[in-house]
């Protein structure tokens, strides 16, 4: 009977195990959505910057008017360790060697070329939602950029985030391909959520997050604490951010805020990269934040 009850056990961690493998497994593209017209660099440009790719990746010492180096090597601390942008040049040592197949799986669904899992310190929980039309214009200008020859820095992770397999189970509880704010919008509002959620990935900085990184879908756009500990990345919603459209936009084009104020720390580099979007996708982008559901800030 003992021997019984215990091969009965076994079997079930067995089962246990095998169903937490396929799980977690990595889940690439489906081969439609990577095929299709090559990508036009000029539109990739714009994904670019819509994207925000200059934040983590540039080279700090690139000179304004350069075209970006994306080098990377800039840390980003966190509670589950240290992460450092990888160089995503067209180089050996960056992306050059990869098919657009496999640069699209990293961006949109955080999977290398060999199948693990990326971290989400790479917003692919955003960029998921991203059209891959976009992507392969991204990519098409991403290979025209300047190549560079250094290393990725590997992250600093401790036991057991370390484990790359489960980060499966964090997309398991945290990808969606559903809007948060759902529902059919005005035109204008929906380019713009298409700008914010997916593209922009505003939430990765505005929205709280859960014990285990997730956002907090609820608190969406509402603040959060911000993670180098100074301070508290502002409430966007209607209820923290009483701005009218025109003053959204404009800040979005020039970083100056109706108080006379302008913006500054990762802002600054935000506004800089959505000044050379047409000034209809900001026009857009703050019809969204408009559209955006209050989170009070008593929440904050």
């Amino acid at each position: 009977m003992i021997g019984r009850a215990l091969g009965a056990v076994g079997a079930v961690v067995l089962l246990a195990g095998g169903a937490g493998w396929v799980l977690t497994a990595p889940e690439p593209l489906p081969a439609l959505a990577v095929q299709g017209p090559p990508g036009d660099p000029a539109r990739g440009e714009l994904v670019f910057a819509a994207a925000g790719c200059a934040s983590c990746h540039v080279a700090p010492d690139t000179e304004a008017g350069d075209a970006p180096v994306l080098a990377g090597g800039r840390a980003f601390v966190s509670s589950f360790g240290t992460f450092h942008a990888p160089n995503i040049s067209p180089s050996p040592q960056g992306v050059g060697d990869w098919s657009d197949a496999e640069i699209m799986d990293a961006v949109m669904r955080g999977v290398s070329p060999s199948g693990a899992h990326y971290y989400p310190a790479l917003p692919y929980a955003a960029y998921d939602k991203a059209d891959p039309g976009d992507m392969r214009d991204l990519v098409a200008y991403m290979r025209a950029l300047p190549p560079s020859e250094v290393e990725s820095l590997p992250h600093e992770v401790p036991f057991p985030f370390s484990i790359r397999r489960g980060v499966g189970l964090w997309k398991q509880l945290n990808l969606s391909e559903d809007w948060t704010v759902a529902g059919d919008l005005p035109p204008d509002a929906a380019r713009g959520r298409y700008l914010a959620e997916a593209l922009g990935h505003c939430g990765e900085c505005h929205t709280p997050r859960g014990p285990l990184g997730g956002l907090d879908h609820g608190q969406w756009l509402g603040g959060a604490p911000n993670p180098s500990g100074d301070g508290r990345i502002p409430n966007i919603t209607p209820a923290g951010l009483d701005w009218s459209e025109e003053e959204i936009a404009y800040y979005l084009g020039t970083g100056f805020t109706p108080e006379f104020d302008t913006a500054g720390g990762e802002m600054a580099m935000v506004v800089s990269e959505l000044a050379k979007l047409p000034e209809d996708d900001r026009a857009a982008i703050a019809a969204y934040l408009k559209a955006v559901p209050s989170v009070e800030p008593a929440a904050e």
